[in-house]
């Protein structure tokens, strides 16, 4: 029989739980199918950088392959993620 114990259930859920606490990064990915203008509306309109800061975070993905362009709490970077995600953007989070 394939089961978990309550025990087993509540560690899981308390990992689950440690792991969104805390600041996390939205990170985004180089890709060859987005132009830097799509990129940096993007950033514009989701993470509400000014024009000189998507540029920037646009040529550091182009550059480095990726690059953080927002910091918030886990659910805050997951709407985030989404958003982007929508708009075909490349995008993962990770803890800070």
């Amino acid at each position: 029989m394939n089961y978990m114990n309550n025990v087993q259930l509540l560690e899981m859920s308390k990992k689950k739980l440690t792991n969104r606490r805390g600041r996390h990064r939205v990170i985004v990915h180089d890709d060859n199918h987005n132009t830097f203008d799509h990129v940096i509306n993007s950033l514009m309109d989701v993470c509400g950088h000014g024009y000189l800061q998507s540029v920037q975070c646009a040529t550091i993905t182009h550059m480095s392959s990726k690059c953080a362009v927002y910091t918030d709490s886990y659910d805050e970077c997951i709407q985030v993620q989404r958003e982007l995600q929508s708009l075909g953007i490349t995008v993962s989070i990770e803890k800070c």
